[in-house]
């Protein structure tokens, strides 16, 4: 076997969480496969040699963005390149030949929550995996009080995942959050 492919293969066992290292489990992890467009995110919808049907538009609380012609289209749990899929769709009974291209300025929607006995609580933005020690971090920390061994994960579909930091921290366990996840710590 050459040099470049033992590295990679090395490199592959490290990404799917392989090692010779103690062994991390990993609670259920939903792993993102495609970016998918959330509530507050902020998009540019682009119609080639239409400049006025091309916007810079935020998805609304509902779901939804606004742009000329079509009035409301439904943006949220689209990936970028089905939005631009439907606008063109859409626009085809109206321009001819469109062309649209989506981009995404801001990524605002996903979060997790930190409460309880850390230095700031609230809201986190989940802009990639992100496990419940990372979470801790991005609060502050733990608070001096605070009951590092029963830390619970409430899940966004009302699962709930019970934690020690000790353990997190050795790499005996690894939480992944997802959207709207909440860590609570007593």
């Amino acid at each position: 076997m050459s040099r470049s492919v033992g590295i990679w293969m090395a490199m592959a066992a490290v990404a799917v969480g392989c090692s010779h290292a103690a062994a991390v489990q990993d609670d259920e992890v939903k792993h993102i496969t495609e970016f998918r467009l959330s509530r507050e995110d902020v998009v540019e919808v682009s119609v080639w040699k239409e400049p006025e049907l091309s916007r810079t538009v935020p998805i609304r609380p509902d779901g939804k963005i606004t742009l000329p012609l079509l009035g409301d289209v439904k943006a949220e749990g689209l990936t970028p390149q089905e939005l631009e899929t439907k606008v063109q769709k859409q626009l085809a009974t109206l321009v001819r030949d469109p062309h649209v291209t989506v981009i995404v300025h801001d990524v605002n929607g996903p979060r997790v929550y930190v409460t309880g006995m850390v230095g700031h609580p609230g809201a986190f933005p989940l802009r990639n995996t992100m496990g419940v020690l990372q979470a801790l971090a991005l609060a502050g920390g733990l608070a001096e009080f605070a009951d590092r061994g029963s830390i619970t994960v409430l899940r966004a579909d009302g699962r709930r995942v019970e934690v020690a930091y000790d353990d997190l921290v050795t790499g005996r366990s690894k939480v992944t959050l997802g959207p709207g996840d909440t860590v609570v710590v007593p």
